[in-house]
């Protein structure tokens, strides 16, 4: 079993449970598979798991690491966007949707990718390499939100909170009264969830 599966603190971790998505920090393995690195690049990618016939080797020597994640929202957590290339459409949508919920940058269609990945890049990872979080009241944080209580991972979804495991969720309990909470996905991803954007979430509506 490899230590290949992401969750929503960001860390990578060892389970026998599957992913929907693929993921890309650039080469964070050796070459006995073990993970040697959190990441080696800036742009931290969300990938399709088929695309064109592709075919990969998990883990090959001096290769991109291939990091699985349960769903969307769970990648957002961790501070992955849309890659360009698999998911050409589902990343202009969320570039409009950023921009949108992120105006106070100046940013704008035309602006490299490279310039909003170095704003995520400062949200979600701290110099000591720890995850960063922030405080915000539950009760503003939109769907798709992961805030953390206890040491846990909660999915926010219509006025729900689901407990996160590698396997799925659990059954949603409601959200508290208790107003601050310890949110884990980056603010920019908040904001553009807010501005309208609608992650992929492995919860039963």
């Amino acid at each position: 079993m490899l230590q290949n599966r992401v969750d929503p603190f960001g860390s990578i971790i060892k389970t026998p449970a599957r992913g929907a998505w693929l993921g890309n920090r650039g080469v964070v393995h050796n070459g006995r598979q073990q993970i040697v690195r959190p990441y080696k690049l800036k742009a931290w990618i969300t990938c399709a798991l088929n695309f064109q016939g592709r075919h990969r080797q998990i883990m090959q020597p001096d290769r991109w690491t291939e990091l699985f994640f349960l769903d969307e929202a769970t990648a957002f957590s961790a501070g992955h966007r849309p890659c360009a290339e698999c998911r050409y459409a589902d990343n202009r949508c969320f570039k409009n949707y950023w921009l949108k919920g992120n105006p106070q940058y100046g940013f704008d269609m035309k602006t490299p990718l490279k310039q909003i990945d170095d704003i995520i890049h400062a949200e979600r990872i701290a110099a000591d390499r720890s995850k960063i979080t922030y405080s915000d009241d539950l009760h503003t944080l939109p769907n798709g939100t992961f805030i953390s209580l206890q040491g846990n991972a909660y999915l926010v979804n219509n006025k729900q909170l689901y407990l996160w495991s590698p396997g799925g969720y659990d059954q949603p309990i409601p959200c508290p009264d208790a107003g601050e909470v310890s949110v884990l996905t980056p603010r920019s991803f908040v904001n553009m969830f807010t501005a309208g954007y609608v992650p992929q979430m492995a919860v039963v509506q």
